[in-house]
């Protein structure tokens, strides 16, 4: 089991639902945020071209975030997910620095947070609050590993694209473009 989730870059709108949504269900203090709204702006005039994308934690295979935490505070969990233990931070930010993808923030009491794909809504059959909530519905997520699962079905059908590739981290985050 592979958890993964896919961003359709043609139907978000940049609402902030997703961020919201997160904030709420995670308790995350204010001024803080899992999951972010980007837009991006490509080309010259006359031929530009605007993309926006809900980005979060990569839940990479090969997480750097990991590998470096000195306590095991960051780990792999359920379906692959990373995730932060807080007991066991100590808020050194070796993991904040190792990401390439900006995904993690220390929280005011002290440990390093970041998205964790709402693993204990994913657990009762729940979609991750972002996705419950999105209106465009282009948030997607899934197992990887289960060829049926509708993540599977659109990686198949579209074109996508994963930030940073050249990393090596094989991040589970697709932008559907």
């Amino acid at each position: 089991m592979r958890f993964a989730m896919a961003i359709d870059t043609k139907k978000c709108v940049g609402c902030s639902d997703c961020v919201v949504a997160c904030q709420t269900e995670n308790n995350v203090p204010i001024g803080y945020c899992r999951d972010w709204v980007v837009e991006v702006n490509d080309g010259t005039y006359p031929q530009l071209e605007m993309e926006i994308r809900s980005e979060r934690c990569n839940h990479c295979t090969n997480s750097p975030c990991v590998r470096c935490c000195p306590t095991g505070a960051s780990h792999y969990d359920y379906g692959g997910t990373v995730l932060v233990t807080a007991h066991k931070c100590i808020g050194c930010g070796a993991c904040i620095a190792s990401c390439p993808y900006d995904a993690r923030y220390t929280h005011p009491k002290g440990y390093v947070d970041k998205c964790t794909f709402c693993v204990h809504r994913v657990k009762d059959g729940l979609p991750p609050a972002c996705v419950a909530v999105c209106p465009t519905k282009c948030l997607y997520f899934g197992d990887t590993d289960d060829p049926r699962s509708e993540l599977s079905q659109v990686l198949k059908k579209r074109k996508f694209k994963r930030l940073i590739p050249e990393a090596g981290t094989n991040p589970n985050l697709y932008f559907l473009i």
